[in-house]
Protein backbone atom coordinates (compact mmCIF):
# COMPACT_ATOMS: atom_id res chain seq x y z
CA UNK A 1 0.00 0.00 0.00
CA UNK A 2 2.82 2.83 0.73
CA UNK A 3 4.63 1.81 -3.24
CA UNK A 4 1.04 2.25 -4.37
CA UNK A 5 0.52 5.73 -2.55
CA UNK A 6 4.03 6.85 -3.49
CA UNK A 7 3.90 6.01 -7.54
CA UNK A 8 0.13 7.56 -7.56
CA UNK A 9 1.42 10.88 -5.74
CA UNK A 10 4.48 11.08 -7.89
CA UNK A 11 2.62 10.32 -11.27
CA UNK A 12 0.60 12.88 -10.31
CA UNK A 13 2.56 15.16 -9.87
CA UNK A 14 4.94 14.61 -12.74
CA UNK A 15 1.79 14.72 -15.20
CA UNK A 16 1.22 17.93 -13.41
CA UNK A 17 4.35 20.08 -13.84
CA UNK A 18 4.79 18.04 -17.56
CA UNK A 19 1.50 19.03 -19.05
CA UNK A 20 2.01 22.48 -17.31
CA UNK A 21 5.51 23.91 -18.03
CA UNK A 22 4.68 24.70 -21.69
CA UNK A 23 1.16 26.17 -20.71
CA UNK A 24 3.30 28.90 -18.65
CA UNK A 25 5.05 30.12 -21.99
CA UNK A 26 1.57 30.86 -23.32
CA UNK A 27 0.54 32.54 -20.13
CA UNK A 28 3.73 34.71 -19.92
CA UNK A 29 3.17 36.59 -23.02
CA UNK A 30 -0.46 37.40 -21.73
CA UNK A 31 1.15 38.72 -18.04
CA UNK A 32 3.27 40.66 -21.11
CA UNK A 33 0.79 41.94 -22.50
CA UNK A 34 1.33 40.29 -25.72
CA UNK A 35 -0.86 38.57 -28.33
CA UNK A 36 -0.51 34.37 -28.94
CA UNK A 37 2.00 33.95 -32.10
CA UNK A 38 -0.36 34.38 -34.75
CA UNK A 39 -3.21 35.80 -33.06
CA UNK A 40 -2.64 39.29 -32.99
CA UNK A 41 -4.87 40.23 -35.85
CA UNK A 42 -7.46 37.79 -34.55
CA UNK A 43 -7.41 39.63 -31.33
CA UNK A 44 -7.28 43.65 -32.43
CA UNK A 45 -10.51 42.52 -34.43
CA UNK A 46 -12.33 41.45 -31.05
CA UNK A 47 -10.81 44.53 -29.22
CA UNK A 48 -12.24 47.03 -31.47
CA UNK A 49 -15.81 44.93 -32.05
CA UNK A 50 -15.65 44.78 -28.08
CA UNK A 51 -14.98 48.63 -27.96
CA UNK A 52 -11.85 47.63 -26.39
CA UNK A 53 -8.79 50.44 -26.24
CA UNK A 54 -5.14 50.01 -25.25
CA UNK A 55 -6.06 52.60 -22.27
CA UNK A 56 -3.79 51.53 -19.57
CA UNK A 57 -5.31 51.31 -16.00
CA UNK A 58 -3.78 52.08 -12.38
CA UNK A 59 -4.93 49.85 -9.61
CA UNK A 60 -7.91 51.85 -8.95
CA UNK A 61 -9.23 51.82 -12.21
CA UNK A 62 -8.46 48.22 -12.67
CA UNK A 63 -10.16 47.04 -9.37
CA UNK A 64 -13.25 49.25 -10.79
CA UNK A 65 -13.06 47.33 -14.21
CA UNK A 66 -13.08 44.10 -12.34
CA UNK A 67 -16.15 45.17 -10.06
CA UNK A 68 -18.06 46.16 -12.62
CA UNK A 69 -17.60 43.35 -14.65
CA UNK A 70 -18.54 40.93 -11.71
CA UNK A 71 -21.63 42.47 -10.62
CA UNK A 72 -22.96 42.68 -14.26
CA UNK A 73 -22.43 39.10 -13.73
CA UNK A 74 -24.29 38.49 -11.00
CA UNK A 75 -26.97 40.27 -12.04
CA UNK A 76 -27.57 38.66 -15.25
CA UNK A 77 -27.35 34.97 -13.57
CA UNK A 78 -29.75 35.91 -10.47
CA UNK A 79 -32.18 37.15 -13.25
CA UNK A 80 -32.04 34.12 -15.05
CA UNK A 81 -31.92 31.33 -11.78
CA UNK A 82 -34.86 33.46 -11.02
CA UNK A 83 -36.92 32.91 -14.15
CA UNK A 84 -35.43 30.09 -15.44
CA UNK A 85 -39.08 28.43 -15.44
CA UNK A 86 -40.16 31.00 -18.58
CA UNK A 87 -36.96 30.34 -20.45
CA UNK A 88 -35.94 27.63 -22.97
CA UNK A 89 -34.33 24.06 -22.65
CA UNK A 90 -36.25 23.60 -19.63
CA UNK A 91 -37.81 19.92 -20.55
CA UNK A 92 -37.98 18.87 -16.31
CA UNK A 93 -40.21 22.21 -16.29
CA UNK A 94 -37.95 22.77 -13.22
CA UNK A 95 -39.46 26.08 -11.76
CA UNK A 96 -37.32 29.57 -10.41
CA UNK A 97 -35.60 29.14 -7.57
CA UNK A 98 -36.59 31.01 -4.09
CA UNK A 99 -34.90 34.47 -3.85
CA UNK A 100 -32.11 33.41 -1.15
CA UNK A 101 -31.05 30.29 -2.84
CA UNK A 102 -30.99 32.47 -6.65
CA UNK A 103 -29.15 35.07 -4.20
CA UNK A 104 -26.67 32.25 -2.88
CA UNK A 105 -25.84 30.27 -5.80
CA UNK A 106 -25.31 33.69 -8.29
CA UNK A 107 -22.80 34.58 -5.47
CA UNK A 108 -21.60 31.12 -5.37
CA UNK A 109 -20.39 31.12 -9.18
CA UNK A 110 -19.29 34.77 -9.37
CA UNK A 111 -16.91 34.24 -6.67
CA UNK A 112 -15.08 31.20 -8.05
CA UNK A 113 -16.90 29.63 -5.13
CA UNK A 114 -19.69 27.29 -6.47
CA UNK A 115 -21.08 25.86 -3.47
CA UNK A 116 -24.30 24.29 -4.24
CA UNK A 117 -27.12 24.26 -1.36
CA UNK A 118 -29.57 22.39 -4.09
CA UNK A 119 -29.29 18.61 -5.37
CA UNK A 120 -28.29 20.07 -9.43
CA UNK A 121 -30.23 17.64 -11.35
CA UNK A 122 -33.81 18.65 -9.51
CA UNK A 123 -33.19 22.05 -9.64
CA UNK A 124 -31.14 23.53 -12.71
CA UNK A 125 -32.61 23.89 -16.18
CA UNK A 126 -30.22 23.23 -19.00
CA UNK A 127 -30.78 26.80 -20.13
CA UNK A 128 -29.89 28.05 -16.89
CA UNK A 129 -26.63 25.72 -16.68
CA UNK A 130 -25.03 26.31 -20.26
CA UNK A 131 -26.24 30.13 -20.01
CA UNK A 132 -25.63 30.97 -16.14
CA UNK A 133 -23.46 28.96 -14.72
CA UNK A 134 -21.41 27.52 -17.13
CA UNK A 135 -20.89 30.89 -18.59
CA UNK A 136 -19.64 31.89 -14.80
CA UNK A 137 -17.09 28.92 -14.24
CA UNK A 138 -15.44 30.46 -17.37
CA UNK A 139 -15.87 34.60 -16.29
CA UNK A 140 -15.00 33.88 -12.49
CA UNK A 141 -11.38 32.15 -13.40
CA UNK A 142 -10.34 34.86 -15.75
CA UNK A 143 -11.56 37.25 -13.13
CA UNK A 144 -8.81 35.39 -10.45
CA UNK A 145 -6.26 35.10 -13.26
CA UNK A 146 -6.09 38.83 -14.32
CA UNK A 147 -5.64 40.07 -10.51
CA UNK A 148 -2.74 37.70 -10.80
CA UNK A 149 -1.52 39.21 -14.24
CA UNK A 150 -1.87 42.90 -12.24
CA UNK A 151 0.27 41.88 -8.80
CA UNK A 152 2.64 40.06 -10.76
CA UNK A 153 3.07 43.37 -13.50
CA UNK A 154 3.57 45.29 -10.11
CA UNK A 155 6.88 43.27 -9.56
CA UNK A 156 8.40 43.42 -13.19
CA UNK A 157 7.14 46.63 -14.78
CA UNK A 158 9.41 49.42 -14.01
CA UNK A 159 8.70 52.96 -12.75
CA UNK A 160 4.94 52.50 -14.51
CA UNK A 161 1.47 54.22 -13.49
CA UNK A 162 -0.68 51.58 -15.06
CA UNK A 163 -1.03 47.58 -14.61
CA UNK A 164 -2.34 46.57 -17.77
CA UNK A 165 -6.11 47.09 -19.22
CA UNK A 166 -8.61 44.54 -17.22
CA UNK A 167 -10.70 44.38 -20.45
CA UNK A 168 -8.11 42.85 -22.34
CA UNK A 169 -6.67 40.47 -20.00
CA UNK A 170 -10.50 39.14 -19.28
CA UNK A 171 -11.22 38.49 -22.92
CA UNK A 172 -7.31 37.24 -23.90
CA UNK A 173 -7.69 34.79 -20.88
CA UNK A 174 -11.75 33.67 -21.55
CA UNK A 175 -11.02 33.30 -25.48
CA UNK A 176 -7.52 32.14 -25.56
CA UNK A 177 -6.95 30.01 -22.55
CA UNK A 178 -10.22 28.72 -20.81
CA UNK A 179 -12.14 28.16 -24.06
CA UNK A 180 -9.57 26.06 -25.71
CA UNK A 181 -8.46 23.77 -22.79
CA UNK A 182 -12.54 23.77 -22.40
CA UNK A 183 -13.23 22.41 -25.54
CA UNK A 184 -10.40 19.48 -25.95
CA UNK A 185 -11.23 18.37 -21.99
CA UNK A 186 -14.68 18.31 -22.31
CA UNK A 187 -14.01 15.85 -26.31
CA UNK A 188 -12.19 13.97 -23.80
CA UNK A 189 -14.84 13.35 -21.53
CA UNK A 190 -17.25 12.54 -23.91
CA UNK A 191 -15.50 10.23 -25.38
CA UNK A 192 -15.19 8.34 -22.08
CA UNK A 193 -18.58 8.53 -21.44
CA UNK A 194 -19.67 11.95 -19.82
CA UNK A 195 -22.91 12.86 -20.59
CA UNK A 196 -23.67 15.16 -23.26
CA UNK A 197 -27.58 16.30 -23.65
CA UNK A 198 -30.11 18.09 -24.34
CA UNK A 199 -32.96 15.48 -24.27
CA UNK A 200 -34.99 15.00 -21.57
CA UNK A 201 -34.33 13.06 -18.24
CA UNK A 202 -35.34 8.73 -19.33
CA UNK A 203 -38.08 6.93 -17.76
CA UNK A 204 -37.13 3.35 -16.83
CA UNK A 205 -37.85 0.70 -14.45
CA UNK A 206 -35.43 -1.00 -12.53
CA UNK A 207 -34.53 -4.34 -12.42
CA UNK A 208 -36.55 -4.47 -8.54
CA UNK A 209 -39.79 -2.79 -10.74
CA UNK A 210 -39.03 0.45 -9.12
CA UNK A 211 -40.17 3.27 -11.83
CA UNK A 212 -37.32 5.87 -11.99
CA UNK A 213 -35.74 8.76 -13.92
CA UNK A 214 -32.33 8.90 -15.79
CA UNK A 215 -30.78 12.24 -15.36
CA UNK A 216 -29.14 13.82 -18.57
CA UNK A 217 -27.84 16.86 -19.43
CA UNK A 218 -25.11 19.58 -21.12
CA UNK A 219 -22.57 17.82 -17.95
CA UNK A 220 -18.95 17.58 -20.37
CA UNK A 221 -19.28 21.25 -21.13
CA UNK A 222 -19.66 22.30 -17.43
CA UNK A 223 -17.42 19.31 -16.55
CA UNK A 224 -14.28 20.69 -18.19
CA UNK A 225 -14.59 24.44 -16.92
CA UNK A 226 -15.68 22.98 -14.13
CA UNK A 227 -11.93 21.65 -13.08
CA UNK A 228 -9.76 23.51 -15.25
CA UNK A 229 -11.00 26.85 -13.72
CA UNK A 230 -11.13 25.04 -10.58
CA UNK A 231 -14.64 25.92 -9.86
CA UNK A 232 -16.21 23.03 -8.76
CA UNK A 233 -19.86 23.30 -8.76
CA UNK A 234 -21.31 19.76 -9.86
CA UNK A 235 -24.25 18.95 -12.76
CA UNK A 236 -25.07 16.36 -10.16
CA UNK A 237 -25.57 16.52 -6.58
CA UNK A 238 -22.71 13.65 -5.84
CA UNK A 239 -21.01 16.21 -7.75
CA UNK A 240 -17.65 14.35 -9.86
CA UNK A 241 -18.56 10.87 -7.44
CA UNK A 242 -21.51 10.34 -9.90
CA UNK A 243 -20.74 8.12 -13.07
CA UNK A 244 -22.10 10.01 -15.67
CA UNK A 245 -19.67 13.26 -14.60
CA UNK A 246 -16.12 11.02 -13.64
CA UNK A 247 -16.98 7.73 -15.40
CA UNK A 248 -13.63 5.82 -14.41
CA UNK A 249 -10.00 5.76 -13.22
CA UNK A 250 -8.74 8.28 -16.36
CA UNK A 251 -11.54 10.21 -16.26
CA UNK A 252 -10.57 10.50 -12.34
CA UNK A 253 -6.85 10.97 -13.01
CA UNK A 254 -7.51 13.57 -15.41
CA UNK A 255 -9.73 15.28 -13.42
CA UNK A 256 -7.58 16.02 -10.79
CA UNK A 257 -4.61 17.32 -13.68
CA UNK A 258 -7.01 19.94 -14.88
CA UNK A 259 -7.69 21.44 -11.21
CA UNK A 260 -3.81 21.57 -10.80
CA UNK A 261 -2.52 22.31 -14.38
CA UNK A 262 -3.47 26.44 -14.50
CA UNK A 263 -2.44 27.05 -10.83
CA UNK A 264 0.91 25.34 -11.48
CA UNK A 265 1.57 26.76 -15.28
CA UNK A 266 1.35 30.42 -13.54
CA UNK A 267 4.35 29.41 -11.30
CA UNK A 268 6.62 28.38 -14.94
CA UNK A 269 5.00 31.62 -16.30
CA UNK A 270 5.99 33.94 -13.23
CA UNK A 271 9.57 32.58 -13.41
CA UNK A 272 9.48 32.92 -17.22
CA UNK A 273 8.16 37.15 -16.54
CA UNK A 274 10.75 37.56 -13.87
CA UNK A 275 13.69 36.52 -16.11
CA UNK A 276 14.46 33.54 -13.07
CA UNK A 277 12.77 30.20 -13.41
CA UNK A 278 14.37 29.56 -10.15
CA UNK A 279 11.81 31.76 -8.09
CA UNK A 280 8.81 30.22 -10.22
CA UNK A 281 10.79 26.78 -8.94
CA UNK A 282 11.17 28.04 -5.12
CA UNK A 283 7.09 28.62 -5.15
CA UNK A 284 6.36 25.07 -7.10
CA UNK A 285 8.73 23.64 -4.61
CA UNK A 286 7.03 25.26 -1.37
CA UNK A 287 3.21 24.23 -2.36
CA UNK A 288 4.83 20.73 -3.41
CA UNK A 289 6.23 19.66 -0.50
CA UNK A 290 2.71 21.28 1.59
CA UNK A 291 0.66 19.39 -0.91
CA UNK A 292 2.70 15.86 -0.53
CA UNK A 293 2.24 15.77 3.61
CA UNK A 294 -1.24 16.56 3.26
CA UNK A 295 -1.85 13.80 0.76
CA UNK A 296 0.12 11.45 3.14
CA UNK A 297 -1.62 12.24 6.23
CA UNK A 298 -5.19 11.76 5.17
CA UNK A 299 -4.22 8.59 3.14
CA UNK A 300 -3.25 7.47 6.17
CA UNK A 301 -5.75 8.23 7.95
CA UNK A 302 -8.25 7.04 6.03
CA UNK A 303 -6.29 3.69 6.15
CA UNK A 304 -6.40 3.54 9.47
CA UNK A 305 -10.08 4.12 9.69
CA UNK A 306 -12.12 3.56 12.49
CA UNK A 307 -10.35 1.16 15.49
CA UNK A 308 -13.63 0.33 16.77
CA UNK A 309 -14.47 -1.21 13.88
CA UNK A 310 -12.47 -4.21 14.38
CA UNK A 311 -13.24 -3.92 18.22
CA UNK A 312 -16.74 -4.41 16.51
CA UNK A 313 -15.54 -7.42 14.73
CA UNK A 314 -15.38 -5.61 11.33
CA UNK A 315 -12.06 -7.42 9.11
CA UNK A 316 -10.99 -4.30 8.38
CA UNK A 317 -10.84 -0.47 9.98
CA UNK A 318 -10.44 1.21 6.79
CA UNK A 319 -12.77 4.06 6.40
CA UNK A 320 -14.63 3.15 3.25
CA UNK A 321 -17.56 4.99 4.21
CA UNK A 322 -18.59 7.72 1.60
CA UNK A 323 -16.28 6.45 -1.19
CA UNK A 324 -16.40 5.51 -4.66
CA UNK A 325 -15.10 1.88 -4.72
CA UNK A 326 -14.09 2.29 -8.75
CA UNK A 327 -11.39 4.72 -7.26
CA UNK A 328 -10.14 3.16 -4.09
CA UNK A 329 -9.21 4.77 -1.12
CA UNK A 330 -5.84 6.30 -2.14
CA UNK A 331 -7.53 7.65 -5.45
CA UNK A 332 -10.26 9.25 -3.11
CA UNK A 333 -7.95 10.90 -0.73
CA UNK A 334 -6.08 12.31 -2.99
CA UNK A 335 -8.55 13.87 -5.25
CA UNK A 336 -9.78 15.28 -1.51
CA UNK A 337 -6.32 16.94 -1.19
CA UNK A 338 -6.34 18.44 -4.63
CA UNK A 339 -9.65 20.01 -5.15
CA UNK A 340 -9.28 22.14 -1.29
CA UNK A 341 -5.56 22.35 -1.76
CA UNK A 342 -7.25 24.30 -5.24
CA UNK A 343 -10.00 26.65 -4.81
CA UNK A 344 -12.22 24.14 -6.49
CA UNK A 345 -15.27 22.29 -4.76
CA UNK A 346 -15.32 19.03 -6.87
CA UNK A 347 -15.34 16.24 -4.53
CA UNK A 348 -15.42 12.29 -5.64
CA UNK A 349 -15.77 11.19 -1.88
CA UNK A 350 -17.91 12.75 0.88
CA UNK A 351 -15.69 14.78 2.83
CA UNK A 352 -18.61 14.91 5.58
CA UNK A 353 -17.77 11.10 6.19
CA UNK A 354 -13.81 11.37 6.89
CA UNK A 355 -12.31 10.37 9.57
CA UNK A 356 -11.50 13.09 12.13
CA UNK A 357 -7.85 13.78 11.28
CA UNK A 358 -8.75 12.86 7.20
CA UNK A 359 -11.65 15.84 7.38
CA UNK A 360 -9.02 18.03 9.04
CA UNK A 361 -6.66 18.24 6.69
CA UNK A 362 -8.86 19.66 3.49
CA UNK A 363 -10.11 22.58 6.49
CA UNK A 364 -6.70 23.37 7.32
CA UNK A 365 -5.94 23.71 3.74
CA UNK A 366 -8.64 26.18 2.89
CA UNK A 367 -7.74 27.69 6.58
CA UNK A 368 -4.18 28.68 5.37
CA UNK A 369 -5.62 30.84 2.12
CA UNK A 370 -5.91 27.63 -0.10
CA UNK A 371 -2.23 28.78 -1.67
CA UNK A 372 -1.04 24.85 -2.05
CA UNK A 373 -1.73 25.25 -5.73
CA UNK A 374 -4.66 27.17 -5.03
CA UNK A 375 -7.07 28.75 -7.16
CA UNK A 376 -6.82 29.63 -10.80
CA UNK A 377 -4.70 32.63 -10.11
CA UNK A 378 -5.85 33.23 -6.49
CA UNK A 379 -3.22 30.40 -5.25
CA UNK A 380 -0.52 32.94 -6.71
CA UNK A 381 -1.41 35.43 -5.37
CA UNK A 382 -1.86 33.94 -2.26
CA UNK A 383 1.50 32.91 -2.17
CA UNK A 384 3.09 36.23 -3.53
CA UNK A 385 1.59 37.70 -0.40
CA UNK A 386 2.65 35.16 1.84
CA UNK A 387 6.40 35.69 0.07
CA UNK A 388 6.23 39.31 0.96
CA UNK A 389 5.50 38.89 4.60
CA UNK A 390 8.44 36.03 4.44
CA UNK A 391 10.94 38.77 3.07
CA UNK A 392 9.61 41.60 5.36
CA UNK A 393 10.69 38.71 8.77
CA UNK A 394 13.44 37.68 6.93
CA UNK A 395 14.65 41.64 6.78
CA UNK A 396 13.55 41.93 10.21
CA UNK A 397 16.23 39.41 11.39
CA UNK A 398 18.96 41.16 9.41
CA UNK A 399 18.24 44.94 9.96
CA UNK A 400 17.09 45.55 6.28
CA UNK A 401 14.78 46.87 4.34
CA UNK A 402 12.97 44.13 2.49
CA UNK A 403 12.78 43.37 -1.19
CA UNK A 404 11.58 40.79 -3.45
CA UNK A 405 12.65 40.97 -7.06
CA UNK A 406 14.09 44.01 -7.00
CA UNK A 407 11.68 46.05 -5.64
CA UNK A 408 11.04 47.41 -1.85
CA UNK A 409 8.85 46.53 0.36
CA UNK A 410 7.56 49.76 2.18
CA UNK A 411 5.62 50.05 5.99
CA UNK A 412 2.35 50.80 3.51
CA UNK A 413 2.90 47.68 1.50
CA UNK A 414 3.36 45.57 4.60
CA UNK A 415 0.11 47.06 5.83
CA UNK A 416 -1.62 45.92 3.04
CA UNK A 417 -0.51 42.08 2.78
CA UNK A 418 -1.51 42.56 6.60
CA UNK A 419 -4.54 43.27 6.05
CA UNK A 420 -5.08 40.52 3.04
CA UNK A 421 -4.13 38.13 5.87
CA UNK A 422 -6.71 39.38 8.38
CA UNK A 423 -9.71 39.08 6.07
CA UNK A 424 -10.54 35.61 5.74
CA UNK A 425 -9.85 34.61 9.15
CA UNK A 426 -12.08 37.39 10.50
CA UNK A 427 -15.00 35.94 7.73
CA UNK A 428 -14.50 32.83 9.18
CA UNK A 429 -14.10 32.69 12.78
CA UNK A 430 -17.27 35.74 12.88
CA UNK A 431 -19.38 33.62 10.70
CA UNK A 432 -18.62 30.62 12.66
CA UNK A 433 -19.70 32.63 15.70
CA UNK A 434 -22.81 33.89 14.39
CA UNK A 435 -24.03 30.37 13.10
CA UNK A 436 -23.57 29.33 16.76
CA UNK A 437 -24.51 31.73 18.68
CA UNK A 438 -28.40 31.87 16.57
CA UNK A 439 -31.19 29.11 16.50
CA UNK A 440 -31.60 29.38 12.63
CA UNK A 441 -27.52 28.46 12.90
CA UNK A 442 -27.93 25.84 15.02
CA UNK A 443 -30.94 24.23 13.05
CA UNK A 444 -28.71 23.34 9.74
CA UNK A 445 -26.77 21.41 12.43
CA UNK A 446 -27.24 17.18 11.97
CA UNK A 447 -24.74 15.79 13.69
CA UNK A 448 -24.36 16.93 17.52
CA UNK A 449 -20.42 17.64 19.29
CA UNK A 450 -17.47 18.14 18.06
CA UNK A 451 -18.61 16.65 14.67
CA UNK A 452 -21.49 19.17 14.29
CA UNK A 453 -19.01 21.97 14.95
CA UNK A 454 -16.89 21.06 12.45
CA UNK A 455 -19.47 20.98 9.52
CA UNK A 456 -20.14 24.82 10.52
CA UNK A 457 -16.39 25.61 10.54
CA UNK A 458 -15.66 23.55 7.35
CA UNK A 459 -19.22 25.42 5.90
CA UNK A 460 -17.40 29.58 6.81
CA UNK A 461 -13.87 28.25 5.54
CA UNK A 462 -15.44 26.81 2.27
CA UNK A 463 -17.47 29.90 1.35
CA UNK A 464 -14.43 32.78 2.99
CA UNK A 465 -11.97 30.93 0.87
CA UNK A 466 -14.35 30.43 -2.13
CA UNK A 467 -13.51 26.88 -2.25
CA UNK A 468 -17.26 25.33 -2.56
CA UNK A 469 -16.89 21.87 -0.51
CA UNK A 470 -18.83 20.92 1.95
CA UNK A 471 -19.21 18.35 5.08
CA UNK A 472 -22.66 17.50 3.59
CA UNK A 473 -24.25 16.58 7.27
CA UNK A 474 -24.82 20.68 6.99
CA UNK A 475 -28.63 21.22 6.21
CA UNK A 476 -27.66 24.81 4.40
CA UNK A 477 -30.91 25.49 1.97
CA UNK A 478 -32.42 27.90 4.40
CA UNK A 479 -32.83 31.98 4.46
CA UNK A 480 -30.20 32.09 7.14
CA UNK A 481 -27.32 29.68 5.83
CA UNK A 482 -28.00 31.19 2.50
CA UNK A 483 -27.89 35.08 3.37
CA UNK A 484 -24.53 34.06 5.80
CA UNK A 485 -22.67 32.26 3.29
CA UNK A 486 -23.53 34.39 0.01
CA UNK A 487 -22.24 37.29 2.36
CA UNK A 488 -19.05 35.11 3.21
CA UNK A 489 -18.66 34.44 -0.39
CA UNK A 490 -18.76 37.40 -1.52
CA UNK A 491 -16.33 39.48 0.44
CA UNK A 492 -14.07 36.83 0.83
CA UNK A 493 -13.83 36.71 -2.84
CA UNK A 494 -13.51 40.96 -3.06
CA UNK A 495 -12.24 42.30 -0.64
CA UNK A 496 -8.48 40.56 -0.99
CA UNK A 497 -8.97 41.88 -4.12
CA UNK A 498 -8.30 45.71 -2.59
CA UNK A 499 -4.90 45.16 -0.98
CA UNK A 500 -3.61 43.17 -3.86
CA UNK A 501 -4.28 46.34 -6.06
CA UNK A 502 -2.72 48.82 -3.65
CA UNK A 503 0.72 47.07 -3.47
CA UNK A 504 0.70 46.22 -7.05
CA UNK A 505 0.03 49.83 -8.06
CA UNK A 506 2.61 51.35 -5.29
CA UNK A 507 4.87 48.16 -6.36
CA UNK A 508 4.38 49.38 -10.28
CA UNK A 509 6.02 52.39 -10.08
CA UNK A 510 9.59 51.94 -8.52
CA UNK A 511 12.28 50.99 -10.09
CA UNK A 512 14.06 47.56 -10.17
CA UNK A 513 17.06 47.80 -7.33
CA UNK A 514 20.50 46.35 -8.86
CA UNK A 515 21.53 42.46 -5.91
CA UNK A 516 23.66 43.26 -3.92
CA UNK A 517 25.93 40.77 -0.88
CA UNK A 518 23.15 41.80 1.05
CA UNK A 519 20.31 40.75 -0.68
CA UNK A 520 18.06 37.85 0.55
CA UNK A 521 18.61 34.83 -2.26
CA UNK A 522 14.89 33.93 -2.92
CA UNK A 523 15.11 31.05 -4.50
CA UNK A 524 17.07 28.06 -2.23
CA UNK A 525 16.45 25.81 -0.43
CA UNK A 526 16.99 28.43 2.89
CA UNK A 527 14.07 30.53 1.40
CA UNK A 528 11.18 27.62 0.63
CA UNK A 529 11.61 26.79 4.19
CA UNK A 530 10.70 30.22 5.06
CA UNK A 531 8.33 30.55 3.57
CA UNK A 532 6.45 27.46 3.94
CA UNK A 533 6.96 28.33 7.91
CA UNK A 534 5.34 32.18 6.84
CA UNK A 535 2.38 30.08 5.37
CA UNK A 536 1.84 27.92 8.69
CA UNK A 537 2.57 30.75 10.70
CA UNK A 538 -0.11 32.95 9.54
CA UNK A 539 -2.52 30.86 8.05
CA UNK A 540 -2.88 27.63 10.85
CA UNK A 541 -1.94 29.00 13.74
CA UNK A 542 -4.93 31.53 13.87
CA UNK A 543 -7.26 28.25 13.40
CA UNK A 544 -5.84 26.31 16.44
CA UNK A 545 -8.26 27.18 18.74
CA UNK A 546 -11.55 25.98 16.33
CA UNK A 547 -9.44 23.36 14.97
CA UNK A 548 -9.24 21.86 18.25
CA UNK A 549 -13.08 22.68 19.13
CA UNK A 550 -13.80 20.37 16.42
CA UNK A 551 -11.85 17.79 14.34
CA UNK A 552 -9.28 17.13 17.15
CA UNK A 553 -11.65 16.94 20.00
CA UNK A 554 -13.76 14.66 17.70
CA UNK A 555 -9.99 12.49 16.84
CA UNK A 556 -9.47 12.48 20.55
CA UNK A 557 -13.22 11.31 21.15
CA UNK A 558 -12.67 8.31 19.06
CA UNK A 559 -9.42 7.03 20.65
CA UNK A 560 -11.41 7.74 24.20
CA UNK A 561 -14.13 5.05 22.85
CA UNK A 562 -11.68 2.25 21.58
CA UNK A 563 -9.59 2.42 24.45
CA UNK A 564 -12.69 1.79 26.41
CA UNK A 565 -13.92 -0.82 24.02
CA UNK A 566 -11.00 -2.83 24.19
CA UNK A 567 -11.13 -3.34 27.71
Amino acid sequence: MPSQAALLIASFLVTVLVCAKPLGKLLAAMIHDQAFVGCGAIEKGLFGLCGIRRNAMNGYHYLAAILVFNLLGFLFLFIILLSQAWLPFNPQHLPGLSWDLALNTAISFVTNTNWQAYAGETTISYFSSMVGLTVQNFLSAATGIAILFALVRGFIWREQTHLGNAWRDLLRITLFLLLPLSLLSALFFISQGVVQSLHSYVDYTSLEGVKQSLPLGPVASLESIKLLGTNGGGFFNANSAHPFENPNVLTNFVQMVLIFLIPAALCFAFGDVVKDKRQGNALLWAMSLMFIVAVVVVMYAELKGNPSLTLAGGDSAFNWEGKESRFGLLASSLYTVVTTAASCGAVVAMHDSLTALGGLVPLWLMQIGEVVFGGAGSGLYGMLINVILAVFIAGLMIGRTPEYLGKKIGPHEMKMAALYILITPLLVLAGTALALMTEAGRAGISNPGPHGFTEVLYALSSAANNNGSAFGGLSANTPFWNLLLGLVMLLGRFLPFIPLLIIAGRLVKRNIQPRSAGTLPTHGALFVGLLIGTVLLTGALTFIPSLALGPVAEHLQLLTQSAAGSH
